[in-house]
């Protein structure tokens, strides 16, 4: 079985023989773009990922638990409460509908105290807290007479109070924000807040909040600095799915406020909140989070809902001098300066059944045109990236083409998808062998997709903005879909020029295939630190590679210093590289594992680089990733 997939896989990719040759003479450059990634509000990327927020349904969207009245995530306290999730005054909102079809995002809760002396309230459970580590709170409520609201950190029963603070509350008419912070005297892994008052009265609650207190703009500082590490230049946001789903105008509102939004999949795409995004990541965070990790934004609107103006709008919120009408909304949120948003997709997956709005080319076409120019009208020099279902020659004539002069790249997808058992070795061979030939499958759609673009004779580039292996961030991952990452990469630096395709983005690294989190922990997965050790090649010029057929090695070079990225496939043989190469080694590093299996990590190690500085003569042990530095004479 074995032999005959490295035959196919030879067939697909070619193979290496002999010495292989680096030209540094006739060296090109490359797009920092290919080293994308993709932050789309679904699965683990933003709740339960980079979000700080530690609370579930903060804003009690959804519908009531059974027979309590409870919004989904919370527990009742007290045996005799009164709850009713309320939907004639919430405190979120909406600051347009589009006319989408979504339902129970805005609601209140409301709780009820019917005997006096009577502990009541609610509380949820499941939160890891640190002893002494800072974590600020926001309360948002009405209540109908006075009394004094207790918000307690506590274990897992109440027993043990950890912090607690008392807040008097008096009715107004009005919701009445407070903000505190608590400091907890012990660490737990499995504590509960609660919010309770014994008076005999009714509370309702617009939204809470908790975070811990050294957040970033609503975002985990561990997290953000660690996808630093692997060098983003270029993130995809809010989807991806998910961009049919977002109002983008509810981000101008304060966090606290911005209604819940509904997913068309629901659990599919929401699995962690009820099938709902409490939007704690709006424009302005994302720009923070493109600008503190050092990477260009790049925004899909929501082509089916948005109008031409609510689009234009959204752009010149980004890119508006202060003056203009919504650039001025953005200098009132303290931001004077323009974001400068170059990149722009017309919605995401058009054309699919899972996607909301055309499903052919042409009605596709005439929605997103509207779109588009609108858009350019604000500013003149975007780069606007049109969808489909490609490759599709039918696409490719009739939508991709016919907006080539204002739309000038086009978005392709894809995901491996490979049976997987670890239950033998020989399972475990057969499952590798498939995982790490599955780059096949990029290269074969990214060769089909150039040749049905240039049949159309329209200049259109590909924004390769969604790849990975299929169903990644529902499982563990594994050293196997590192080496996966790292030859795709490799395809990519070596063959982007030739195939134009200047934008690459993976799916996607934060809470699932790059950077996997805990609720107080991250580390890079096997595919985040390939990712790290791949942003070597980041703005310098790529160098030809003779028999690199199989794409086993990368080179580029950068102030005279040549860099060299090596990987070894094979499941169980050693491979050896030659490179007759003059230079003084700087640097060589290793990452090898000796297992392939479902939770395993690189080990890095130093590389052994023989050539006494006339040649590069190394050798990889199966399944690993290296990197060498020589600095040319």
């Amino acid at each position: 079985m074995k032999k005959f997939f490295i035959a196919a896989l030879a067939a697909a990719l070619g193979t290496v023989a002999g010495a292989q040759n680096i030209d540094v003479k006739k060296a090109e450059s490359i797009s920092p773009y290919i080293f994308g990634h993709n932050l789309e509000h679904t699965r683990s990327a933003v709740t339960g990922g980079l979000s700080a927020q530690m609370l579930s349904n903060r804003k009690f969207a959804g519908k009531p638990s059974r027979n309590q009245g409870l919004a989904p995530g919370w527990f009742a306290i007290g045996a005799k409460t009164f709850y009713i999730l309320y939907v004639p005054d919430s405190f979120t909102s909406h600051t347009c509908n589009f006319g989408m079809s979504r339902q129970n995002e805005l609601a209140s809760q409301l709780v009820q105290n019917m005997f006096f002396g009577e502990e009541s309230g609610m509380g949820q459970g499941g939160l890891a807290v640190e002893a002494g580590r800072s974590y600020t709170l926001r309360t948002v409520t009405k209540v109908s007479a006075p009394l004094t609201l207790k918000v307690a950190l506590t274990d897992a029963s109440g027993s043990i109070v950890y912090a607690e603070r008392y807040l008097p509350l008096s009715p107004s008419g009005d919701w009445q924000e407070e903000e505190f912070e608590l400091l907890p005297s012990a660490s737990d892994s499995n504590a509960s807040i609660r919010y309770t008052y014994t008076e005999q009265a009714e509370i309702r609650f617009g939204a809470l909040s908790m975070l811990p207190s050294d957040n970033f703009y609503g975002m985990r500082k561990d997290v953000v600095e660690l996808f630093k590490s692997i060098r983003p230049r270029l993130i995809r946001w809010p989807g991806g799915n998910f961009a049919g789903e977002y109002r983008w105008k509810d981000g101008l509102l304060p966090v606290d406020r911005r209604g819940p939004l509904q997913a068309a999949m629901e659990m599919e795409t929401q699995p962690h909140s009820f099938g709902y995004d409490n939007h704690e990541i709006g424009t302005d965070e994302f720009i923070a989070l493109c600008r503190e990790v050092g990477a260009q934004p790049m925004i899909t609107i929501n082509a089916a809902w948005s109008t031409p103006e609510e689009s234009a709008q959204w752009v010149e919120y980004c890119n508006g001098p202060a003056d203009s009408e919504y650039g001025r909304k953005r200098a009132e949120n303290g931001h004077p300066e323009p974001y400068d948003v170059k990149f722009w997709s017309l919605g995401n997956e058009m054309g699919y059944g899972h996607m909301e709005g055309p499903a052919g080319p042409e009605a596709y076409a005439s929605l997103v045109s509207a779109q588009g120019k609108a858009m350019l009208e604000v500013s003149p020099d975007l780069e606007l990236c049109s969808s489909g279902p490609y490759p599709n020659d039918n696409w490719a004539a009739n939508s991709a083409a016919p907006m080539a002069s204002f739309a000038r790249y086009t978005s392709l997808h894809h995901y491996a998808n490979t049976p997987m058992d670890y239950t033998t070795e020989g399972d475990i061979a057969r499952t590798y062998n498939n995982i790490v030939g599955s780059v096949s499958g990029n290269v074969s759609l990214a060769r089909r997709m150039r040749e049905s673009l240039d049949k159309t004779g329209a200049k259109l580039h590909i924004s390769f903005d969604e790849w990975n292996m299929w169903y990644a961030w529902n499982r563990p991952s594994s050293v196997a879909e590192g080496i996966y990452c790292a030859r795709t990469m490799h395809f990519y630096i070596n063959e982007s020029n030739a195939l134009d395709i200047p934008v690459v983005c993976y799916f996607q690294p934060i809470g699932e295939g790059a950077v996997i989190i805990s609720p107080t922990s991250c580390e890079l997965t096997a595919n985040g630190q390939v990712f790290a050790l791949m942003s070597a090649h980041q703005d310098g010029r790529l160098c030809h590679v003779s028999e690199n057929e199989d794409y086993s090695t990368a080179a580029s070079i950068k102030d005279g210093v040549l860099t060299v990225t090596l990987i070894n496939y094979e499941y169980d043989t050693a491979r050896s590289f030659h490179f007759p190469i003059k230079g003084k080694l700087l640097e060589a590093r290793l990452l090898s594992s000796e297992d392939v299996r479902p939770f395993t990590r690189f080990s890095e190690t130093p590389l052994r680089v023989a050539g006494g500085g006339k040649s590069i003569d190394t050798e990889l042990p199966p399944h690993s990733v290296a990197i060498i530095k020589i600095k040319q004479k």
